[in-house]
């Protein structure tokens, strides 16, 4: 069925707000993409744009409740616009997107429930172009040949260009049937899919082409590409070398300067994973492990499929093929029925590792998880100082892992450039370049440069490293 709006024929522009992860973050630009071979063009800031796209999270109650505060800021300052609420709040069956329920009955705003949907009731809603002698075509973007396609365009394409940021997201899988108590994502992405390989070469392609030095390979369950289901107890042989073969032929498309994993499990980290980072230099030494706790009786409670000693296994398998490698991870502090004990756990086994960071969240009982129902909640108080005793390790565990690195020289990819030029190194931690270090070069710094410098030290003011450019750009920035 055909949707129409008042101010349908009159459609020229549109803003897109997206709440949420890095695959939230990929499918706002596929959003976008689609958009703009339409022929509408982007406001940002998205003042009185006559389309309006919200991309929603719910992973938490927080994120909830900023996504509909959003869906209703946007209303309210443009009540003109078309509005298209998609994401997850929309698709999760939790109830929460009924507290809209003025705006569900309101002719110009749309929730997305499936997500199939997205692609096809957005080529319902933008104005049908000009027609077959004067097609839509905007800059760089492949031409739409006749009308009709507006309406039957089914779903979103493959990326050209990662619109606004040095680093570009390439999204290989989705979804997840996993049973871990605390998370809601079975309920918003439950059809667990990978995208085929010769699309992701394709993209990948694309992006190196659109001049991004940086390509992060992510999914929803990023371990479990190529395979139907996430939990490897249903895998043959309870193995899956489908992501290491993806990304062995990744890291040899001409010109990919760099490439990183996004989060991982564990048991994720396979011989054939570390064979190809080895193998690649363009791969770079960073993995993030998905971690959680640090106690086996929580992680149990969690229904992680792993325990402590496994990690430990993970990690010296790591350790022995790369050198220093950055092994980042997250970790959640007063789930139901953590003790002290099992928190000491956790902060000793963080010390143990010697994390280069550390993602540290407050559990809260999320509506629609088994964990939202458990008993021997821990007070919030208790939760708060934990997580500042977590955070303080944080600083000091990233302090000596840079401090490794002081005297040596890295590559960052530049990626501000406020008062002065800064990036992020292979290990991923940031670097900053003083002005007064670059006043005598010979070249100009500039965003998205892949620049070798000298790491001086650790920096006071920051959780940064102060480099000095040796040479000048790396070939190929």
């Amino acid at each position: 069925m055909l949707i129409r709006y008042s101010n349908y024929n009159i459609m020229k522009t549109f803003s897109i707000k997206t709440l949420g992860c890095k695959v939230n973050q990929y499918e706002s630009q596929q959003v976008r993409e689609l958009l703009e071979r339409f022929g509408l063009r982007r406001l940002d800031p998205p003042v009185r744009a006559d389309l309006a796209v919200i991309n929603t999270c719910c992973v938490t109650h927080t994120a909830s409740a900023k996504s509909r505060q959003c869906i209703r800021k946007i209303r309210k300052t443009n009540p003109e616009s078309v509005i298209v609420v998609c994401g997850c709040l929309p698709a999760a069956q939790t109830g929460e997107s009924t507290r809209l329920k003025t705006l569900h009955t309101t002719e110009n705003i749309h929730f997305v429930k499936k997500r199939g949907d997205l692609a096809r009731i957005l080529g319902q809603i933008v104005p049908p172009g000009p027609g077959p002698n004067n097609p839509i075509k905007s800059k760089n973007r492949p031409k739409i040949k006749h009308k009709k396609e507006l309406c039957n365009y089914q779903r979103l394409s493959p990326l050209h260009s990662y619109d606004g940021q040095t680093r570009a997201f390439l999204k290989v899988q989705d979804g997840c049937d996993g049973a871990c108590t605390y998370c809601i994502i079975p309920k918003t992405r439950p059809i667990v899919r990978s995208r085929p390989v010769d699309m992701i070469l394709e993209e990948a392609q694309a992006l190196v082409k659109a001049g991004h030095k940086e390509i992060v390979i992510m999914g929803i369950n990023l371990g479990a590409y190529g395979q139907k289901t996430v939990r490897r107890k249903n895998w043959p042989n309870r193995q899956n070398n489908k992501l290491s073969e993806l990304l062995d032929k990744i890291a040899q498309i001409p010109n990919i300067v760099r490439i990183r994993l996004s989060s991982l499990e564990p048991a994720d980290v396979t011989p054939q994973l570390l064979d190809v980072l080895c193998k690649h230099c363009n791969i770079m030494p960073h993995l993030h492990l998905s971690l959680q706790s640090g106690s086996d009786a929580v992680l149990r409670k969690m229904c992680r499929q792993y325990n402590t000693d496994y990690v430990r296994e993970k990690v010296d398998l790591i350790e022995s093929r790369l050198n220093r490698p950055a092994i980042t991870t997250d970790i959640i502090v007063g789930f139901p029925g953590e003790t002290d004990e099992d928190f000491e756990k956790t902060v000793n086994l963080a010390e143990e590792i010697g994390f280069a960071k550390m993602h540290v969240f407050r559990f809260s009982p999320r509506k629609g998880t088994v964990a939202a129902k458990m008993p021997d909640r821990v007070d919030n108080q208790v939760i708060k100082r934990r997580s500042e005793i977590l955070r303080e390790l944080d600083i000091e565990l990233r302090r000596k892992f840079r401090e490794l690195f002081i005297g040596e020289s890295a590559n960052i990819l530049i990626e501000s450039y406020n008062s002065s030029p800064s990036g992020r190194c292979e290990r991923y931690f940031m670097v900053d370049i003083r002005q007064k270090d670059i006043s005598d070069l010979k070249f100009q710094i500039r965003n998205n440069d892949l620049v070798k410098v000298r790491l001086i030290r650790n920096s006071n003011s920051s959780m940064a490293v102060l480099g000095i450019p040796v040479g000048g750009r790396i070939e190929g920035s």
